[in-house]
């Protein structure tokens, strides 16, 4: 068993800004960059446990593997000599010549793998994505090429959306404040930020956010997705050295490549091999020229959402300062999940939120919106509210979306009068650390960060990923199983997100649940002691 843990990182020199657009912090700053309302929290322990995979099941998930792509090529075998159909999208005959457009491993891995527990996926529901929802029954006769409903619904306990708070609800303030706006300024605004896209409301929430999270300024895009890919290459740039966490989303990654920037993986929460990185970059320069780099952006997430690990702030942000980079820093799924007041994890720590140059996060998931935000200095802003493509091309949040984050935010704050947004937090961290620890005591191999409120039960094997997801939801529980390529090969996994909606009567069921499901498919490969 592998455990990790971490000390906070010691007081550094802060490092002479670089660039043209990210103004850096004032040196000696003793607040912590919080307004009044605040709460420094103490420094947590940050332990992490990710226990190593048993030799023989890393064994036998790779022949499990092997055998799916054995028998795959020759399921493809039969389908070019017309002894089976394949209902996959195929190149024309008027295309003979071309270079394929299907004819790749993704598509192999499709057509024979994926397609049969595609059913695991995908799946329609038909209510609130709430502490239970409701799914629409479907049913296939070609052996997962196509699907079709029975008319038929089951209602689940939901541990697969990213609800944490509690806020995707249709009665109560958010959902009255948002039909209440539908009313007074319709559905859409039908323009981008740049043009026509920008109403009084767009403008109220950002000060809002502003204020939450204790900085200058911020700015608010349609998709959470597009805030990282549309905006990393507005910072990024010819002569721009982007150094990225391992396991860092899709959307950071594909940002990243659209940047025109060199690009550095260090592994994940690894601060030797990422001092290692900055090091190298400050002594060589750029390739070839060896001139110095213009900027140097260390990019990394709040909650790794396939791990739930949570980075190790405090510690980069010294490295940050000590080799005068800038730090891009996701919390699409940790602002209003950790922290005392919902702020994040630049509460978590206790750190100043004004060391981290970019801020970005979702509302996706604690907001129960929709959209992203980017939170920094006043230039900052600026430059990406004229430079973003997404503030020119994109079109603008609709006015039912911006109320439910300004409502949803101003519970959390606790400028409604209530305790409400207050008993959302805690009630989360109860949550997941009790999920998480009964999980354990079960004997289940969990991985991530004991106050993340994602938490991945390992599977292993292929054949487990969807006997796993159809059995709990025969069960009445609804989640999340994932596998290659969207984790490393050996190491599949069902993914529980959990939320303050959640009931204590609510998670003991569930855990019943995936206990009766571990003894069926023996999953309890754990061979920790427990304490």
């Amino acid at each position: 068993m592998q455990l990790r843990s971490g000390k906070s990182g010691s007081k550094l020199a802060s490092a002479g800004a670089q660039g043209d657009f990210i103004a850096e912090p004032k040196n000696g700053i003793k607040e912590n960059g919080f307004s009044k309302h605040h709460a420094t929290p103490s420094k947590p322990k940050t332990l992490e446990e990710f226990e190593e995979t048993p030799l023989i099941l890393a064994i036998f998930t790779y022949i499990g593997y092997g055998l799916l792509v054995l028998f795959g090529y020759l399921r493809d075998l039969t389908r070019r000599y017309g002894l089976e159909t394949t209902l996959q999208s195929q190149e024309t005959p008027k295309n003979h010549g071309f270079v394929p457009l299907y004819q790749s491993f993704e598509s192999f891995y499709t057509r024979n793998i994926y397609r049969r527990i595609r059913d695991c996926w995908n799946r329609p529901i038909c209510s609130v994505p709430g502490a239970k929802t409701t799914l629409v029954n479907r049913t296939s006769d070609d052996f997962g090429w196509t699907f079709s409903n029975t008319g038929t619904t089951t209602e689940a306990l939901n541990f697969g959306s990213y609800n944490y708070l509690g806020f995707a609800e249709n009665c109560g303030p958010c959902a009255d404040a948002a039909i209440d706006s539908i009313r007074e300024n319709g559905i859409g605004v039908a323009s981008s930020r740049l043009e026509l896209g920008s109403s009084s409301l767009h403008s109220k929430c950002e000060e809002l956010i502003s204020e939450f999270l204790g900085v200058d300024s911020s700015i608010i895009f349609g998709m959470g997705f597009g805030t990282n890919a549309l905006n990393i290459p507005v910072l990024g740039g010819k002569g721009t050295l982007l150094i990225s966490d391992a396991l860092n989303h899709a959307s950071l990654v594909l940002g990243a490549r659209l940047a025109n920037s060199t690009i550095k993986v260090f592994k994940h929460n690894d601060l030797k091999h990422l001092e290692e990185i900055l090091r190298n970059a400050i002594v060589n320069g750029q390739p070839r020229s060896h001139r110095p780099w213009k900027k140097i952006i260390i990019i990394v997430e709040g909650i790794y959402s396939m791990e739930g690990s949570i980075v190790k702030l405090p510690e980069i942000i010294a490295l940050k300062k000590k080799y005068k980079a800038y730090l891009y820093l996701d919390e699409a799924h940790s602002i209003g999940a950790l922290g005392l007041t919902g702020r994040g994890v630049v509460e978590y720590y206790g750190c100043n939120p004004k060391d981290i140059d970019i801020l970005m996060g979702t509302f996706t998931k604690s907001f129960g919106s929709a959209g992203g935000y980017i939170a920094g200095s006043k230039k900052l802003i600026s430059y990406l509210r004229k430079n973003s493509h997404s503030s020119a091309y994109a079109t603008s949040v609709s006015p039912p979306l911006i109320q439910q984050i300004y409502t949803s935010m101003y519970t959390i704050m606790g400028k409604d009068g209530t305790d409400d947004g207050k008993n959302r937090i805690a009630q989360l961290a109860k949550n997941a650390k009790y999920f998480r620890q009964k999980l354990k005591e079960l004997g289940f191999i969990i991985y991530g960060h004991e106050d993340s409120p994602v938490v991945p039960l390992l599977l292993f094997m292929p054949a487990k990923v969807g006997a796993f997801g159809r059995e709990t939801l025969k069960r009445g529980v609804a989640t999340v199983v994932v596998g290659f390529p969207a984790t490393p090969i050996i190491e599949s996994r069902a993914r529980f997100c959990l939320s303050a909606a959640h009931t204590p009567q609510m998670i003991d069921e569930a855990l019943q649940t995936i206990n009766e499901v571990g003894d069926l498919l023996k999953l309890k490969y754990s061979r920790r002691t427990q304490h």
